[in-house]
C-alpha cells in the first residue's frame, strides 16, 4: 500500500468520469489519503458505488451530475461542489471514451472489405468522440480554472494514452483528441506556470475498461488478436491494472514530491511506447 501522502488531506479533489474504471480507482486513493472527493459523470447515480465504497472506508466524497461539454452543467456542478466542500484544489480530467461510429471495422483500408470503412464513419459520431475526450477537458478547465487559481498548491492532471503518441488503428477521433490532450497540457503549463497552477498529464498504456472489454476479450474469456498484438508490444507482457496508475497521479498531486514538475505527460504503459518491435 502507498505511504500517505499527508499533505493532501483536507483537499478537495474533481474528477471528471469519476465513475470509471481507472477515474474511480483514483478517486478512492485520494480520499485513501485525506482528500475530500466530488466526482462528476452525466447522471449523479452513476457515482454513488464510488461514493459509498469511500465513505465506508471513512472518507469524504460527492457524487454530482454534470455534462463536460455543457458548460452550464458544469458551473452548476461547480457551485453544488464549492457548497459543500469550499474550494478545489486538484482537476483530474478524466471524462472520455469512444463510440462505434467514430471507429472503422478494420485498421487498414480495403476498398473491398465489408464493415465501416474510413469513408463511412459519421461526421457527428467522430465530433462527439473527439469533444468528449478534449473539448470536455477544455471547458471543465474553465470553469474551474479560476477557483483552482485561488487554492493553495493546486494542479490539473488530464488523461491522455498511448494512442497520443503512436495511434492505434481503428479509433481516429479517440487519437487525435488524446494528441490534443497531450499538446494542450503543454499550452495550459506554460500559460499559468506563474501563478502557481501546475498542468501535467497521466498516459496509460493498455488497461481493460468496460469500454474495450469486449474489444480486447472474447466471449470464453481469451485474448482477442487485437489483445495478443497488444501483449506483444507490451514488455511487461500484461495489461495495466488501475491500482498502477496511482502513484504517478500521487506524485503530480502533491506539490511537495513534484513541485517544479509541470508541463509533462508521463506514460504508464508497461514499456509499450520504449518498445520497437525488435
Amino acid at each position: 500500500m502507498i505511504p500517505l501522502h499527508h499533505r493532501l488531506a483536507g483537499k478537495v479533489a474533481v474528477i471528471t468520469g469519476g465513475s470509471g474504471v481507472l477515474c474511480s480507482a483514483m478517486a478512492r486513493e485520494l480520499a485513501r489519503h485525506g482528500m475530500k472527493v466530488a466526482i462528476l459523470n452525466r447522471s449523479s447515480e452513476s457515482g454513488q458505488e464510488v461514493v459509498r465504497d469511500i465513505t465506508e472506508a471513512g472518507g469524504t466524497a460527492y457524487s454530482v451530475s454534470a455534462d463536460v461539454l455543457n458548460r452550464t452543467s458544469l458551473e452548476k456542478a461547480k457551485t453544488e461542489i464549492l457548497g459543500r466542500f469550499g474550494a478545489v484544489n486538484l482537476l483530474i480530467n478524466g471524462a472520455g471514451g469512444n463510440h462505434s461510429a467514430a471507429i472503422t471495422d478494420v485498421e487498414t483500408y480495403d476498398d473491398e472489405g465489408e464493415g465501416q470503412s474510413f469513408f463511412d464513419m459519421d461526421e457527428n459520431g467522430f465530433s462527439t468522440v473527439f469533444s468528449t475526450n478534449f473539448t470536455g477537458a477544455f471547458l471543465a478547465t474553465q470553469v474551474f480554472g479560476k477557483e483552482l487559481l485561488k487554492a493553495d498548491s493546486p494542479a490539473i492532471v488530464n488523461i491522455s494514452s498511448m494512442s497520443a503518441y503512436s495511434p492505434m488503428t481503428k479509433v481516429p477521433a479517440y487519437s487525435a483528441a488524446k494528441a490534443s490532450i497531450n499538446n494542450f497540457t503543454m499550452w495550459l503549463a506554460v500559460h499559468f506556470a506563474e501563478t502557481g497552477l501546475r498542468v501535467n498529464a497521466i498516459a496509460p498504456g493498455f488497461f481493460l475498461t468496460k469500454q474495450n472489454h469486449d474489444l480486447l476479450i472474447n466471449k470464453d474469456g481469451s485474448f482477442t488478436d487485437r489483445s495478443k498484438k497488444i501483449i506483444a508490444g507490451t514488455p511487461m507482457k500484461r495489461f495495466g491494472k488501475p491500482e498502477d496508475l496511482l502513484g504517478t497521479l500521487l506524485w503530480l498531486a502533491d506539490d511537495s514530491y513534484s513541485g517544479f514538475v509541470t508541463g509533462i505527460t508521463v506514460p504508464v504503459d508497461g514499456g509499450f511506447m520504449a518498445y520497437s518491435g525488435v
